[in-house]
């Protein structure tokens, strides 16, 4: 099931670009993009959730306040990682970003 399913998203490209009146390869790299926007604002939307919650600008940010002492590390630490992965994720979207424009 899951391979006719790929099967038909793949073979919908060649059947949808005409209908758009662009090139297969436009229809792939602008799917590609957007799908890339959508999936860079949903990340930043939670770095901003976070960074806001703690009160900081970044993972660095972050863990600067806990050497301070200004964020107790207990119950945060779940979050701390999120923030890191986040950041992370982010990084490698922008680069997928810039690799295809």
């Amino acid at each position: 099931m899951v391979n006719e399913l790929n099967c038909d998203h793949m073979n919908a490209i060649p059947r949808i670009a005409p209908i758009l009146n662009i090139t297969q390869e436009e229809l792939e790299r602008e799917s590609l993009e957007t799908y890339l926007h959508i999936k860079l604002k949903r990340c930043e939307s939670e770095i901003f959730n976070l960074v806001r919650k703690y009160g900081v600008s970044s993972i660095e940010d972050f863990e600067e306040q806990y050497k301070r002492g200004g964020i107790e590390e207990e119950g945060t630490w779940e979050d701390f990682f999120r923030l890191d992965h986040l950041e992370a994720e982010r990084e490698s979207i922008r680069k997928a970003l810039e690799a295809i424009q």
